[in-house]
């Protein structure tokens, strides 16, 4: 499913050491990951929550392009919500990083209530052009 990202933004050039480390999951701040599969097996979606800096921090969302349209993404980010709000109950937003190539994940994101933010760390000098959102837990 990463291949697709690959395609929106690949340059033909190396990524830049910085872009890479502010992409870079440290495995240890992963606090939990869905996996969406069909009836055979195959993976149609994803998505992780770590905890970055005190804040529940949402990564890798990736719904494949033939399953968009379906109520996946929804679902898989409700599920996100689920377990932040199950785990974290005094957690007060979400957060989220995308680029600025993903207008599908930003109409998303706008639908299910997320406003934009700042660009927050490690996102600010690495990937200017980031697209940042919280989803306010109240």
């Amino acid at each position: 499913m990463d291949v697709e990202m690959g395609e929106r933004y690949h340059s033909g050039q190396p990524m830049d050491a910085a872009v890479l480390a502010a992409l870079t999951v440290d495995p240890t701040s992963v606090q939990a990951t869905v996996l969406v599969l069909d009836a055979d097996g195959t993976p149609l979606a994803h998505a992780a929550l770590r905890i970055l800096r005190g804040e529940w921090e949402v990564k890798r969302v990736i719904v494949d392009g033939s399953q968009r349209g379906r109520g996946i993404g929804r679902a898989l980010m409700s599920e996100l919500e689920r377990i932040v709000r199950e785990a974290g109950p005094d957690a007060r937003r979400m957060i989220l990083q995308t680029g600025d190539r993903q207008p599908e994940a930003v109409a998303l994101y706008t639908r299910l209530g997320y406003t934009p933010i700042p660009t927050y760390e490690p996102y600010v000098l690495a990937i200017p052009n980031s697209l940042c959102f919280e989803l306010l837990l109240g």
